[in-house]
């Protein structure tokens, strides 16, 4: 069998499905996507805080005068 043709195939069985069964499918997609999302946000908002922190230590004037960029403002 072809792609073309499987794909024809998958899409006469969905327009045979009826509706309800359509909406069952959406919400369990839609509650897998949230699903993945909400492991992920704990990651990115780690990176974010990483980022964060290495930024704030960088503008230390301590920092800034270990590399000689700016010199201490009293």
């Amino acid at each position: 069998m072809t792609p073309a043709a499987a794909l024809r195939a998958v899409r006469a069985h969905l327009e045979d499905m009826p509706d309800g069964l359509k909406h069952l499918f959406d919400a369990i997609s839609l509650t897998a996507l949230l699903g993945s999302v909400i492991d992920v946000l704990p990651a990115i908002a780690t990176l974010l805080t990483i980022i964060w922190t290495v930024i704030r230590i960088f503008e230390t004037t301590t920092v800034q005068r270990l590399l000689r960029r700016k010199e201490p403002v009293e």
